[in-house]
């Protein structure tokens, strides 16, 4: 996820969290210090509150990095390839390789959930031993926001929307029922956009009604229905594209240019030719050294232009996606969307560049295939 920095790792996993997480810890923060606390706890000091504050937000942290850390090490322990972990302000995302059963794809969604429930329980379990052993009103009240936000935080991650861990759970059903994935997955889709509207219906209705948390709730809603749509339409596109192999969907012969020339060179000499918006690069024995895309050149400065070479403002090869023309389209895409690489996709043959697939090339295709399997018109009257 763009934006993110690595705060560490947890059983070899790296941990990052995105520059929105800060912001929430903060308001959470504020909100334990000015208002939950001196609420059920009047006549102490503001440091007091403001400690106290800080603690519960950093505890619901460690709650969120146990709920990404709980699937990660279930898929992990089920063999599948696990990336990293990223925190952010709605939640978090661990990006692993698909699972291949039904009944993996379940335990790995639901490892979450009850991960945050334990959490919750443990945490209002908590708060009630010191009150009823120590009966200090500050820890009492932070471990109980904590229990209580996590149970919630458990409870709304069933919901059975996608990409909540809810709509995994949908989707892994629906899977062992049918058989198909892709299905499974676009009826999740689905049920995650209706899902994501009422939450935002009913956010705009608390809003209207004076609640501010409302419009926390019409976020959470629209962002459910705008990744549902997507993750839609991600299951359509690879069910248009199943057996298609790299080599049929990709263009060749493909326009390349020197990684030498600078940026001036590049444009007046390469771009005229081109028929992407992303161009492969080749070195001086004709290997593939990365891709560069056209917009980034045009937000250059006019006096770097001239001394700058398009190398330096490339994407190298390592950090590109590379597929062999036999593969099958379907598992690169799947590649691409686990690893977080976006397209193009440079199709390798002995070592040599023989084509390359981008967004348009996919769209195109898929466009070609579905054109090709609809049924034939009904013949006229004669």
């Amino acid at each position: 996820m763009k934006g993110s920095i690595r705060l560490g790792s947890v059983r070899g996993l790296a941990l990052r969290a995105h520059w929105s997480v800060p912001l929430l810890m903060l308001l959470l923060a504020y909100g334990l210090a000015a208002q939950t606390l001196p609420g059920y706890a009047p006549g102490l000091a503001p440091v007091v509150y403001a400690v106290a504050g800080v603690a519960g937000a950093l505890l619901l942290l460690a709650s969120l990095v146990v709920h990404e850390a709980a699937h990660a090490l279930t898929a992990r322990r089920a063999g599948i390839s696990v990336r990293d972990m990223t925190l952010w302000a709605l939640g978090g995302v661990t990006r692993m390789d698909q699972p291949t059963t039904p009944r993996t794809a379940f335990l790995v969604a639901v490892s979450g959930p009850l991960a945050s429930l334990l959490l919750g329980a443990v945490g209002i379990g908590a708060a009630a031993a010191v009150a009823a052993t120590l009966g200090w009103r500050i820890p009492v009240a932070v471990l109980g926001w904590l229990g209580g936000t996590n149970l919630l935080l458990g409870v709304f991650n069933l919901l059975p929307a996608a990409p909540l861990d809810g709509g995994r759970l949908t989707q892994a059903l629906l899977w062992w029922r049918t058989g198909d994935r892709e299905r499974a997955q676009r009826a999740a889709g689905r049920g995650g956009q209706v899902v994501g509207m009422a939450l935002a219906v009913l956010g705009w209705l608390a809003f209207a009604r004076g609640l501010p948390a409302g419009l926390w709730l019409i976020v959470v809603g629209l962002f459910v229905a705008v990744a549902a749509a997507t993750e839609r339409r991600w299951a359509e596109l690879v069910t248009a594209l199943r057996g298609v192999r790299v080599g049929q969907a990709m263009t060749t012969p493909v326009v390349t240019g020197p990684d030498w020339l600078t940026v001036d060179r590049f444009l007046s000499e390469v771009t005229a030719q081109a028929g992407h918006s992303v161009l492969p690069l080749l070195d001086f024995e004709g290997h593939p050294s990365g891709v560069v895309q056209l917009r980034r050149l045009a937000g250059l400065p006019s006096e770097k232009r001239a001394s700058l070479r398009i190398r330096d403002v490339a994407t190298p090869l390592s950090r590109c996606t590379l597929a062999a023309p036999d593969e099958m389209l379907n598992s690169v895409l799947e590649r691409l969307g686990t690893t977080g690489v976006l397209l193009p996709v440079l199709v390798m043959d002995d070592g040599r560049l023989s084509g390359i697939i981008t967004a348009h090339d996919i769209d195109r295709f898929r466009r070609h295939s579905r054109l090709s399997s609809a049924p034939p018109p009904s013949p006229g009257p004669p």
